[in-house]
């Protein structure tokens, strides 16, 4: 291919996918925009873009928001297999007061093995979440409050906890009844009992 067949580099695209993820770009988009591997180098080199991790980079002067490390940590393991959940999902949504100390992502079973990144708790599941378990939230693909609420239940978070974040759930109409209790069916007998007990400790308070 000759430099007149060769692509032309898309820096409004490149932007626009930027800004749709908190400033930050993946190699691979900025291939599909046309930007070759010499050509990010040397915006990264001339300050233009910043090297965040191998194969991740953000837009320099784009704000930056409490959300850096999770866009990081999202699209350091793949946006494409890659769900924000658990406790991490419910410090999105509000739902909890607890400030996780990493990053919880859920992927397939099938990712187990690969790369790991520092900051990051990887779930892995035979059963990822389906597209009516996924919503998209401040340009982050996240579990739904339902099942982030189950997810998080059934890995150890303390029942008060789970009684708290069901309830403000509830409360601010991010979950109904069923889909919780139906979410919980899915994880078996102690976590459905457990947000059964939760929901009805909710309706006494």
């Amino acid at each position: 291919m000759n430099d007149v067949d060769k692509p032309k580099p898309d820096h409004d695209h490149l932007f626009e996918i930027a800004a749709s993820q908190g400033g930050y770009f993946t190699s691979a988009q900025a291939r599909e925009c046309g930007f070759s591997h010499a050509l990010l180098s040397h915006h990264a080199s001339g300050g233009r873009f910043v090297r965040a991790r191998r194969g991740l980079y953000r837009l320099r002067h784009f704000p930056r928001s409490p959300r850096d490390h999770v866009f990081e940590a999202w699209l350091g393991i793949g946006r494409g297999v890659a769900v924000l959940s658990h406790e991490s999902a419910l410090e999105l949504y509000g739902l909890s007061d607890v400030v996780p100390e990493e990053v919880d992502l859920t992927v397939p079973r099938s990712y187990r093995g690969r790369r790991r990144l520092p900051g990051v708790r990887i779930h892995t599941t035979a059963h990822p979440p389906g597209e009516n378990e996924v919503m998209i939230r401040e340009g982050i693909r996240v579990t739904t409050p339902a099942r982030s609420i189950v997810d998080a239940a059934s890995v150890g978070m303390a029942p008060e906890q789970v009684v708290t974040a069901a309830r403000q759930a509830l409360a601010r109409g991010l979950a109904t009844r069923c889909q919780l209790l139906e979410a919980a069916r899915k994880k078996g007998r102690r976590i459905s009992r457990l947000v059964s007990a939760a929901l009805e400790l909710e309706a006494g308070l």
